[in-house]
């Protein structure tokens, strides 16, 4: 191909990358290295009858001001980010010295705001993705193997978490785990406990989250393999049973390896999409029991004081931490791609 083919080829690709993900990025990081003006507070005399008495209010024309003339308020570098509901150094460092043990240590990590939403997050993610991918293939194979006549119904069903509405399905489920709804009182029949609750524990809170999470992706990672086991080379699937391969065998040996892209894939998405986990923790009003750092974003943006550079600085965070867990899948994929090549 031509240079000037392949430059005008690409350049509509290349336009919208810069407007839809370079400038948003670049926006944030800036947005992250500044912070909010302080109002201006003035001291104002009131009189009456009784005579006078002084007191401070914000003086809102100067404050208006003030942000007009600098819109991205001032210049904070990166304390922003080493501030107590962010890496929070300071506090790390002071844990560090007065713990008496690593237990006593993450303790009091998990005080710190930025450090519990990631343990949440990193621990949702490293269940739930595995979890999703196994499951989804098990699905897969099973459909598979249903007679013809019954697998349009049968794809039907297993498709129908990624077909409702997620916060839908999710307050489905979180009616169902209530201490009056069917799993809620199953529990409690299963632990001998009337007054087990899975709404005030956060362990079991924990747990829904990251069942619910597992029981909406599954459907993505089945679709995606069971439309991969149509294009199985039907020919070494009878060549291994002629040879004796078991089921198990045959999946192993052949099926396994046949899948291992589409399993790269689904593992990308899959990361991303965990990593970024927000609408369970909404959708079950969770918020006192685990916080990620998408809903740390959130509420950091909401209320009537917005910490645009506090909630910039998080999605920087958060930028950064989907770029490492993705960067082991994508260094793989690369040296595959080189050897292939």
């Amino acid at each position: 191909m031509k240079h000037s083919s392949f430059f005008w080829f690409v350049l509509p690709s290349a336009l919208l990358m810069l407007i839809f993900i370079a400038f948003p990025i670049v926006s944030v990081v800036t947005q992250s290295l500044y912070q909010e003006h302080e109002q201006v507070i003035i001291e104002v005399e009131n009189c009456g009858p009784f005579g006078c008495t002084k007191a401070e209010a914000v003086d809102l024309e100067a404050t208006q001001a003030l942000r007009d003339a600098q819109p991205l308020g001032q210049w904070a570098g990166l304390d922003i980010y080493k501030d107590r509901n962010h890496l929070a150094f300071a506090e790390v460092g002071e844990a560090w010295a007065s713990s008496v043990s690593m237990r006593d240590f993450a303790g009091s990590l998990m005080n710190l705001p930025f450090y519990d939403a990631i343990a949440f997050t990193l621990t949702y993610t490293a269940i739930v993705t595995p979890l999703t991918i196994i499951f989804g293939f098990l699905i897969a194979i099973g459909v598979n193997a249903v007679a013809r006549a019954m697998r349009g119904p049968t794809i039907f069903l297993s498709l129908l978490p990624m077909i409702v509405t997620p916060i839908v399905g999710a307050l489905v489920l979180f009616w169902m785990v209530d201490a009056r709804g069917v799993l809620g009182t199953a529990l409690q029949w299963l632990a001998d406990d009337p007054g087990l609750s899975v709404k005030a524990s956060t362990p079991l809170m924990w747990i829904m989250l990251m069942v619910y999470g597992i029981w909406s992706s599954a459907p993505f990672a089945f679709i995606v393999y069971y439309a991969g086991l149509q294009t199985v080379n039907t020919d070494t699937l009878e060549a291994a049973m002629i040879d004796g391969a078991t089921r198990w065998q045959r999946i192993r040996y052949v099926v396994i390896p046949h899948l291992v892209p589409l399993t790269t894939f689904i593992a990308l998405i899959q990361l991303m999409d965990n990593f970024r986990v927000f609408e369970p923790i909404v959708s079950f009003s969770a918020q006192a029991h685990a916080r990620s750092l998408s809903f740390a974003i959130f509420n950091d943006l909401g209320g009537e004081t917005r910490l645009l550079s506090s909630a910039a600085a998080t999605s920087v965070l958060t930028i950064i931490g989907v770029a490492i867990l993705l960067s082991p899948v994508l260094v793989r994929t690369w040296r595959d791609f080189g050897k292939a090549r």
